[in-house]
């Protein structure tokens, strides 16, 4: 009998390490996938101004960028720089960025806008650039935020102004989450570069690819983390049926060769989208590459969007 025992008691013990092993294991990849402190935002300021052409950081200094700011519902002090139009106008442009990077990755785009008599406002999404903030949101509850800069945006340049959304990789998950929200009629379109459907799929396909890890259990249990810490969970960011929620008309674009969203994401997203909608896989670009590859293609098909939906 004291045999038996020994053995489960010793079967028990190495299931309970076993489950803290696993139970840390998930700790350890939520945090660094989800946590980013000061030291962190000044590294996605400076990587998104290193990536960048010196003529188009030169381009965006010279057009002394006004800041803007928000207090999050959550509390958090979030920045964005305005670029102004050369002349008044009633266009604006709201840019995301993505992933690990800040508002300057957005200048080539301001850039574009800006030809285009566009006003541009740049945010740092929260945790990331100048913006507070110790939790990434990978666009999520980024949607509030940016419903926040929709309304700043309003109050400056007047009910009849015509707001359009574009992001890239997080970005674009974030104004397509934003897009499912109840908006000002002033936002017109929105434009996803290299978005993701899901925040939770996601999740599983990073942690399979960059962490080469099973997602099972990983992500079930991060997903009750970030429930506990941050009051939502990585399964409530469904992107994809934000989109049912709105008839904005959509431009969707990835590269085929994209490896950090998987291409089929272009697709899920199309076909969620309950509005006018307009999809460009490119043949050979990969992640947010596709203007990178052919940016006289990219700006005109992007043009020619906006003209149907923009005055």
């Amino acid at each position: 009998m004291k045999t038996w025992q020994k053995i489960l008691g010793g079967t028990a013990a190495a299931a309970a390490v076993s489950a803290v092993s696993v139970l840390g294991g998930a700790a350890v990849v939520y945090q660094a996938a989800t946590k980013s402190f000061s030291r962190n935002r000044l590294k996605t300021k400076k990587r998104a101004i290193a990536e960048n052409t010196a003529d188009d950081n030169a381009w965006y200094l010279r057009h002394d960028p006004a800041e803007w700011t928000q207090t999050s519902l959550d509390g958090l002090i979030l920045r964005a720089s305005l670029v102004e139009a050369e002349k008044p106008t009633k266009r604006v442009a709201i840019l995301a960025h993505g992933l690990g990077h800040a508002r300057e990755q957005m200048i080539p785009f301001a850039r574009v806008f800006h030809n285009w008599g566009y006003a541009t406002l740049m945010p740092d999404a929260r945790a990331h650039g100048d913006s507070e903030g110790h939790t990434i949101g990978y666009g999520w509850p980024d949607r509030l935020d940016y419903t926040g800069w929709i309304n700043q945006v309003v109050a400056k340049y007047g009910d009849d102004c015509e707001i359009v959304l574009m992001g890239i990789s997080m970005g674009a998950a974030t104004v397509m989450a934003t897009a499912g929200e109840d908006l000002p009629h002033n936002v017109k379109a929105v434009i996803a570069d290299s978005g993701y459907a899901s925040v939770l799929a996601e999740a599983r396909y990073r942690i399979r690819h960059k962490y080469h890890l099973p997602t099972y259990p990983i992500v079930p249990i991060a997903d009750q983390y970030s429930r506990l810490a941050e009051g939502y969970r990585l399964s409530d960011g469904n992107i994809a049926n934000q989109l049912r929620h709105t008839h904005l008309p959509l431009l969707l674009i990835q590269g085929a060769n994209d490896q950090t969203v998987p291409v089929e994401n272009l697709d899920v997203l199309y076909r969620a989208a309950a509005g006018p909608k307009e999809k460009y896989r490119d043949p050979s670009a990969a992640h947010i590459a596709t203007r990178a590859t052919d940016p006289v293609k990219y700006d005109q098909l992007v043009e020619d969007f906006l003209k149907k939906y923009v005055d």
